[in-house]
């Protein structure tokens, strides 16, 4: 819902705008990806054939021209469902229900779900999915992006397993413990050596360049919906990343595809197509 302050406890307040959608990293991500023109599969695990949120998420992908032939439908378990609220200034409040039974999926035969595609996505809420494609990607030598959105040590396999990681600011502070951008990313780096990037909304992203750290600044728009702009930033950095092998330049592109986000309600809804990040960027040099 759009509503234009926050309620207070015990209070009402009137909602502008309802939307019922599908989200959640993998899928918010997964979108972008589909929008820019890519081929892209989705790998996860869904509530059972009776769960309609579930049944909405595969829907929505369907619809997206998302192959989601390998989605786990997992027996007696429930998607994740979550209540949104986004005020005039696009932050957001939100309620998670989190799934049940979902944490113990693995998929089938990793090694075929990576054998023709160009790089992985991987979230890092569930790992009992993500490791094993990525070590299956590994073996590959495509790259493994991810998204770290649970505080995890340097050392973790699926961490240690990927050839970038590209963290939300509070995963990051939590993650090492330090408050302040730059020592964070050095901390973390003494044990991860891949890239290594921290995104922080509309203070833009931070990433360590041969132990320097450098910023890059996000685009200025005015924000209505700043729900997904993370994981829109993470699709498009995967997708231009493969067509270019330069950070540097998917970054900047993934930067244009979030601030284009935030101009749209609801959600993965307004993820935006390759010609409009590209119509974005030449007048944004």
């Amino acid at each position: 819902m759009r509503v234009d302050t926050f309620p207070a406890a015990g209070s009402k307040v009137q909602a502008s705008e309802f939307l019922i959608t599908s989200g959640g990293q993998a899928g918010n991500a997964a979108v972008a990806v589909a929008r820019l023109g890519a081929q892209c599969s989705y790998i996860g695990a869904l509530g059972d054939t009776d769960d309609e949120v579930a049944n909405t998420i595969a829907r929505t992908f369907a619809g997206e021209g998302i192959d989601i032939s390998r989605a786990l439908r997992v027996k007696g378990a429930r998607s994740s469902v979550s209540t949104i609220m986004i005020d005039k200034t696009g932050e957001k409040m939100i309620a998670t229900r989190r799934d049940t039974g979902l944490s113990s999926a693995t998929p089938a035969d990793p090694d075929a779900a990576v054998a023709a595609i160009d790089a992985v996505l991987l979230d890092n809420r569930y790992a009992n999915l993500s490791l094993p494609i990525c070590l299956a990607a590994q073996k590959r030598g495509i790259p493994r992006v991810v998204d770290l959105d649970k505080p995890s040590p340097a050392d973790d396999p699926l961490v240690m397993g990927s050839t970038h990681v590209i963290s939300s600011a509070e995963a990051m502070r939590e993650s090492t413990g330090e408050k302040d951008y730059g020592a964070a990313l050095k901390k973390f780096a003494t044990v991860y050596k891949g890239f290594l990037a921290v995104t922080d909304g509309p203070a833009g992203v931070y990433w360590l360049d041969k132990g320097d750290v450098r910023h890059m600044d996000a685009f200025k728009v005015d924000a209505v919906d700043t729900l997904g702009a993370g994981d829109t930033f993470h699709g498009a950095f995967t997708y231009k990343l493969v067509e270019s092998n330069d950070v540097v330049d998917a970054m900047r592109f993934a930067a244009a595809a979030a601030a284009l986000k935030c101009l749209h309600f609801g959600g993965l809804m307004g993820a935006p197509t390759r010609a409009e990040v590209d119509a974005f960027l030449k007048k944004h040099r």
